[in-house]
């Protein structure tokens, strides 16, 4: 179906909004009115540059407080209407959107509503323009659309329809059924928003928290399925009003939104693009660090050994059991050969790529590009392995590739085995202390792989990153949690499959402006987390201090036995219990922007130890800047 975008829903001028809708794929807009006003552009110019771009303009709106009032002021109300019919002929509009009456002179008499209508759609005829009337769901008598419908069909016009929009229906709990008797014809326009479930004013929700489909708790799809059997053929258009939406680049969100009208056609079955491939691994991380020595040096302490090197590029292999770590330090072009991305106030070592194991690498491009993913380029020798990889929202880059598996090409195969000695001398000039010759026994508290990935998003990327990784990945998504940080709040979604073998936590904090704030950590499965800390301190590193306080709290919530808090304390290690069993981790020292966690994870235990973030983010606080 068509696609179609409100210009409220984006940031800039009109221009730039115009221009971000067609580059996204729109194929038409919504003017809001606010937006032609704020235009140095007349009416025939905008529309000219719609058309230069590829544009239809689908609607114009709002146009409010019109009905059951008295003859006076609907007088008033014609001739008002009548400018903007003449403006709307100019603009090469054919519909209007007129919002139910909020205006305290409006009665309550559907009879006098569907006589004012019917004039006003007279009028609008005559201009060659249609009128679609909207339930809002603050109306001050109608604000439900089945009641809208009612007054529209006892107006009886031609020229008047209804528009329905899916957050005026689902946010006040309207069965959606009822639609599907409204004839297709009728349905002038149909408006789309999703919004996060929320107890509070139906006005602030709309006003400030509508987000787009999937991005929230709303049933938007299930309503399009009652819309299109009702026989709607119009365009699926986004009215969106949301803060964060209206201070982001237009660019970027209007591209979320048109993903968005994607994946919701397929729900809707509506539309078949590519089938999600869902990873069930996680291949690699990649670092890239301008400097190796500090990363390096906490990559032995944790076990790691560096085993292999590109063929060809600044990048290590470092390995322990199925966890694997890429170091890249190329100077001016990092990552496996493609420019870096900036870096921001933080600088330093990052997380900027990810490795996905992937049961059909090629499906899953395919996949990603169906939904707008930014395929990235990638120089690359004659020899190397053909690898597919796309940009999430934040930037991070992630590859869709195979690990040594008979019929698909393996990234592996790009690189050399370092011979012992020469990773015992260490390119960066550390050597590898190794805790055999701390005394402590090699294996005992070993990585087994990584456990999870934390991904600290842009803060006004929280909602995209949550769909990117949900449809374009065919991640699930865990129930979203609000987390307090000593200066903010931090809210965090994780998303999964189905066994648990990826697990990547998105959060979103409190320093919209800090982009060094943008700390991301790679946490490391163990099966033996008392062992993998005393490990970590004996070859040298340095684990995060837990106040005492903590544990103080934690021996009134839960019994152990003798001894084992006393442990927990000496090492930092903090822990979590739920239904599925318990959770035991610890963290290192910050490097750049990265940090490591050692996780011990019941096989019940499907959490991230949120209940001790707090504790943990307070403490990286009191180590970066003192207190």
């Amino acid at each position: 179906m068509r696609t179609s975008i409100a210009t409220v829903s984006l940031s800039g001028t009109l221009t730039e909004k115009l221009t971000a809708a067609s580059r996204a794929g729109f194929d038409g807009v919504e003017i809001f009115e606010n937006d032609l006003l704020a235009s140095p552009l007349a009416p025939e110019e905008v529309r000219a540059r719609c058309a230069d771009l590829g544009l239809s303009v689908d609607l114009y709106q709002p146009m409010r407080d019109i009905e059951a009032v008295p003859a006076g002021e609907f007088a008033r109300n014609l001739r008002r209407a009548e400018h903007k019919f003449e403006v709307m002929r100019r603009l090469g509009a054919d519909t209007v959107l007129v919002c139910s009456s909020v205006s305290p002179h409006a009665v309550d008499d559907d009879a006098l509503a569907a006589e004012q209508l019917h004039a006003l759609a007279e009028r609008a005829q005559d201009f060659g323009v249609r009128v679609a009337y909207e339930a809002l769901a603050w109306g001050r008598h109608v604000n439900t659309y089945d009641h809208a419908w009612s007054i529209v069909r006892a107006a009886d016009h031609p020229a008047l329809g209804t528009c329905l929009d899916s957050f005026h229906i689902l946010a006040r709990g309207c069965g959606p059924e009822g639609i599907e008797d409204i004839p297709g014809e009728k349905i002038f326009f149909l408006q789309l928003a999703d919004a996060p479930l929320m107890a509070m004013d139906v006005l602030q929700w709309s006003r400030h928290y509508r987000c787009f489909p999937g991005q929230g708790g709303l049933d938007v799809a299930g309503l399009l399925g009652h819309v299109v059997r009702a026989g709607y053929r119009g365009p699926l258009s986004l009215e969106v009003f949301n803060d964060v939406f209206r201070q982001a680049e237009a660019g970027p969100t209007a591209v979320d939104a048109q993903r968005s009208l994607r994946v919701l056609q397929e729900a809707a079955g509506l539309a078949e693009p590519p089938a999600p491939v869902v990873p069930t691994g996680v291949a690699f991380a990649e670092l890239v660090a301008p400097d190796a020595q500090p990363v390096s040096a906490l990559l032995r302490a944790l076990g790691f050994t560096r085993t292999a090197r590109h063929r060809s590029k600044p990048v290590d292999l470092w390995q322990q059991g199925e966890a694997r770590v890429l170091l890249n330090t190329g100077p001016a072009v990092r990552r496996w050969g493609r420019p870096p991305r900036p870096s921001g106030s933080g600088g330093g070592t990052a997380l900027a790529a990810i490795g996905l194991e992937s049961p059909d690498p090629a499906g899953a491009a395919r996949r990603a590009e169906s939904l707008l993913a930014p395929v990235l380029p990638r120089r690359r020798a004659p020899e190397d392995a053909p690898l597919d990889a796309v940009a999430a929202p934040d930037g991070t880059e992630l590859f869709f590739c195979a690990t040594d598996r008979d019929g698909l090409p393996s990234w592996t195969r790009d690189f050399e085995a370092v011979p012992r000695h020469a990773e015992r001398a260490g390119t960066d000039g550390v050597p590898d202390a190794g805790v055999a010759e701390s005394g402590v026994d090699a294996d005992a508290g070993a990585v087994r792989r990584i456990d999870h990935l934390a991904l600290t998003q842009p803060w006004h990327q929280f909602d995209e990153a949550s769909l990117f990784h949900r449809s374009v990945l065919g991640l699930r998504a865990q129930e979203s949690v609000d987390v307090a940080d000593p200066y903010g709040l931090w809210r965090s979604r994780a998303v999964t499959n189905a066994d648990g073998g990826v697990r990547i936590a998105l959060s979103v904090g409190p320093a919209p402006g800090d982009d060094g704030a943008r700390v991301q950590h790679i946490a490391l499965a163990t099966d033996d987390v008392v062992a993998a800390a005393r490990r970590f301190r004996a070859a040298g590193g340095r684990l995060l201090p837990v106040p005492g306080n903590y544990y103080d709290d934690l021996a009134a919530r839960y019994a152990f036995a003798p001894g084992e808090l006393e442990t927990y304390r000496e090492l930092g290690v903090l822990y979590d219990r739920d239904e599925g069993g318990a959770f035991r981790h610890c963290y290192t020292e910050t490097v750049g922007r990265l940090f490591f966690e050692l996780v011990q994870r019941d096989a019940g235990y499907r959490g991230y130890g949120a209940q001790n973030a707090p504790v943990r983010l307070a403490a990286q606080h009191a180590q970066r800047y003192g207190g």
